[in-house]
């Protein structure tokens, strides 16, 4: 069935809700733009995904909690509406990144190495060293994230207990990767799964925080990233890579950090990524000269069910 009536689906209600409406707001008005016949809708419980009944398709621009992490797919698939990206299990799978990043070292694709709070600060130090990543296990846009340069016991409690109170479930603790904030996008084009180009995210001050991230002019991003050609095909290489090893449809993006040395480290996938105007992945798509309404199109025209 040809696609032409569609719901794009933003919101929600976790930290990430702001966000998730620009997104949903921006492929709306993108998608309207290349010929669909598209509504925004405002869904703040999964039980309001019924007001979608009749579209011919869904757009999810969702981001945080059950609208990322296979839930609100899982509902779509109920109520046979074909809807964008990946899948239940794939998105659930992303969503948790002690699973995934459990799932990549399986399958020999390079992840900081990482223990799940609690933990005693001496087994941190021994297993991860001294300077350490804490942040939820799931969400996004780098909420409730710390990074601690010479762990106590202090700084590591008061750390878990900001990324526990950002979001439900468990708390990850991170070997710090010194280098490069890297992300690459990867899409299906033209029958095949392609990375887009990498970019560089390089913050004024501090780390791509979630001020760095959404504060304007606050973060350069480099399109391609200034790296080596070796560089960037091994991470858009481990972009595909990890698309492939969790299941992912349509598109995702990868985040990595690059050490001085040119090793990449995958620190996770996002499955409904950003799709604001300035957004990463339509940064991503316009270096390769495809525009933010062609690229929404061409991913409503990849739904499933």
């Amino acid at each position: 069935m040809e696609i032409k009536h569609v719901a794009v689906l933003c919101g929600g209600d976790s930290k990430e809700r702001e966000v998730s409406l620009r997104s949903g707001k921006a492929v709306c008005d993108a998608l309207n733009e290349a010929g669909f016949s598209a509504e925004l809708f405002d869904i703040r419980t999964l039980a309001e995904a019924e007001k979608v009944k009749g579209f011919d398709g869904a757009f999810i621009a969702m981001h945080g909690d059950w609208g990322e992490n296979g839930e609100l797919q899982a509902k779509l698939e109920e109520l046979g509406i074909p809807y964008t990206g990946s899948g239940p299990k794939a998105s659930a799978l992303a969503m948790n990144k002690e699973k995934s990043q459990a799932l990549f070292a399986e399958k020999g694709l390079p992840v900081p190495e990482g223990l799940v709070w609690p933990v005693s600060c001496e087994e941190v130090i021994a297993k991860l060293g001294r300077d350490v990543v804490v942040k939820p296990c799931s969400g996004g846009s780098t909420v409730g994230i710390t990074i601690i340069r010479g762990v106590t016991p202090e700084a590591l409690v008061s750390a878990a207990k900001t990324a526990g109170s950002s979001y439900e479930g468990d708390v990850l603790i991170e070997r710090y990767i010194p280098g490069r904030e890297l992300t690459c996008a990867v899409w299906k084009h033209d029958g095949h799964t392609e990375a887009l180009p990498v970019i560089e995210i390089a913050p004024h001050t501090g780390f791509y925080d979630y001020s760095n991230k959404y504060t304007s002019g606050a973060t350069e991003y480099l399109v391609p990233a200034p790296i080596s050609a070796e560089e960037s095909a091994r991470v858009r290489e481990l972009a595909v890579k990890a698309h492939e090893v969790l299941g992912c449809s349509g598109y995702s993006r990868s985040d990595f950090r690059l050490t001085p040395e040119g090793e990449a480290y995958i620190l996770e996938v996002n499955t409904a990524p950003g799709m604001t105007a300035t957004s990463l992945v339509p940064k991503a798509a316009r270096a390769v000269g495809v525009s933010m309404p062609d690229f929404v199109a061409a991913i409503m025209n990849m739904a499933h069910l």
